[in-house]
């Protein structure tokens, strides 16, 4: 049994890796601040007596004895990342200094969750892990992506300077149960939209792509880096290298709900990505790891749980 500290742990994909390493056997404490996470997605936990939570903000340093640490924390979607961006530039600067501290003092194993907004809008495609970016440092996403660039940075400045035993993975559009469902990400937009018949908002016309990856095999390719050789560092990518548009992934959903929704279109957010594909021959080569499910099986699964959430 291992004592493993997920910060984030309440949230959408924090939640899932509470629950799979608690039923793998493990001590799980699950630490937030509940910005964007809730109590309802950990309730089902709170009987196991090997599950602990702690309400904290990773801006404040945090002191507790565990053997890995998942450094999830950070809002993710636009519409709470860009409420208060100040906040979030220090909960992944500030969070990750307290976390690799922690890290550091009790020799524990510590892995970053960065994100594939670290590539900014790419030039490349699709988006492998040499790739540097093409990141805008002063608009309206930076907060997010330049705060998740400089948390990377100050991981393989601990790896290098203090030996850490680090882990650091991008993560790719993830979607499942347990999404928030006003969270402005565009899989529970949609879902929304379509389950209450009213009208889908695609951005620009639609064309821009993304890759979607179910939540059962994210937090499977968020095991499988943790529990791999201590050599292997990353940056690795995790995602689904299945691209999809948008106004393809609006019409499957109207189709997929029975929904009366029509499609309207508004004008593109500043800087948003044209095209997200991941690379991930690193992960399945190393990881033994790619996704499993397609989209059509893990949108059913999730629009069962939105349907469930409309009051």
């Amino acid at each position: 049994m291992k004592k493993i500290l997920i910060t984030g742990g309440a949230g959408f994909i924090g939640s899932h890796l509470c629950k799979k390493l608690l039923d793998e056997g493990n001590d799980v404490l699950c630490l937030d601040n509940y910005f964007t996470g809730t109590k309802e997605n950990i309730k089902e936990l709170s009987d196991s007596p090997y599950f602990e939570t702690i309400r904290h903000d990773i801006c404040f340093p945090l002191y507790v004895e565990v053997d890995q640490i998942f450094n999830l924390a950070c809002p993710a979607s636009p519409i709470h990342y860009q409420h208060d961006p100040v906040q979030t530039t220090k909960t992944s600067v500030h969070g990750a200094i307290n976390m690799l501290g922690l890290a550091k003092r009790i020799n524990a194993r510590i892995l970053q969750a960065s994100t594939s907004e670290v590539y900014g809008d790419p030039e490349t495609h699709p988006q492998d892990e040499k790739y540097w970016g093409n990141v805008n440092p002063i608009g309206p996403r930076s907060c997010y992506d330049e705060g998740k660039r400089c948390a990377e940075t100050l991981f393989f400045d601990y790896y290098r300077q203090h030996k850490l035993d680090i882990k650091v993975v991008r993560i790719f559009n993830t979607y499942g149960p347990k999404m928030h469902p006003n969270d402005g990400r565009v899989v529970s937009n949609f879902i929304m939209q379509a389950l209450t018949n009213k009208d889908i908002t695609v951005f620009g016309d639609g064309k821009q792509t993304r890759s979607f990856c179910y939540i059962d095999d994210m937090v499977i390719g968020l095991k499988n880096m943790m529990d791999s050789d201590e050599g292997i560092i990353g940056p690795i990518n995790l995602g689904n290298p299945t691209e999809l548009k948008i106004i393809d992934l609006a019409k499957l959903i109207i189709n997929m709900t029975n929904s009366k929704s029509k499609i309207i279109h508004a004008d593109l957010p500043k800087d948003d990505p044209v095209r997200r594909k991941p690379d991930i021959s690193i992960a399945n080569k190393t990881l033994n790891w790619k996704p499993t499910i397609e989209v059509e099986d893990g949108l059913k699964e999730t629009i069962k749980f939105f349907q469930t959430q409309i009051k």
